[in-house]
């Protein structure tokens, strides 16, 4: 089976790219073709280097007008042979050039059970709403925010030992489970979508 060719977008630390890397070292059918950086000064950048990923690194100016940054990132993933695009904490909403650009084929990764607490606080939110579950969703993106459809979710309890601090950590620990399970499943073609917009596995 050929590995399923991945582009990756971040933002910060890289901790779910770096997951993912981990994951092909224990035979994960992925190959990583391209990693963007939406800031020059990302940690993720030099976790990239480190495993050998080609890495764009972006900035504040590249994003002006946001279409033309989605326009050149579209590009560089297209001439990387990405098949899917997997958002990996980026921070920056995509728009139609992007989407369009990989329909049905940009992942993203959301530190919450949705529909529930949507939006970029969702773990914070969470715990201010006192809930006694949470979670972390993999949907595919589209142009309403964290609203696409969901491929996968797993559920977090919130222990009465709870800290803020300590649900983070074990929703994180979460995400790093979580997404490397979805590539696998894309890679080995068991993932569709349905007419109604909801995602089938097989």
């Amino acid at each position: 089976m050929n590995p399923l060719k991945i582009g990756v977008l971040l933002s910060g630390s890289g901790t779910n790219l770096q997951a993912i890397i981990d994951a092909l070292e224990g035979g994960l059918p992925v190959s990583i073709v391209r990693v963007i950086s939406s800031r020059p000064d990302a940690f993720g950048i030099q976790r990239a280097e480190a495993a050998g990923i080609p890495v764009t690194a972006l900035n504040r100016a590249s994003y002006e007008d946001p279409e033309v940054a989605d326009a050149l990132i579209a590009c560089q993933m297209q001439e990387a042979g990405a098949e899917y695009v997997v958002m990996a904490g980026y921070m920056r909403k995509l728009t139609p050039v992007m989407l369009d650009a990989f329909p049905d084929r940009v992942l993203n990764l959301h530190p919450a059970l949705l529909p529930s607490f949507k939006g970029a606080h969702a773990i914070q939110d969470a715990w201010d709403a006192g809930v006694k579950v949470t979670g972390v969703t993999v949907h595919f993106a589209n142009e309403d925010y964290d609203k696409g459809p969901i491929v996968a979710q797993r559920a977090v309890p919130v222990l009465e030992t709870d800290d803020i601090e300590s649900l983070e950590a074990r929703i994180h620990e979460a995400e790093h489970v979580l997404y490397p399970e979805v590539l696998r499943l894309l890679a080995e073609g068991r993932v569709s979508i349905t007419d109604e917009r909801k995602v089938r596995i097989a």
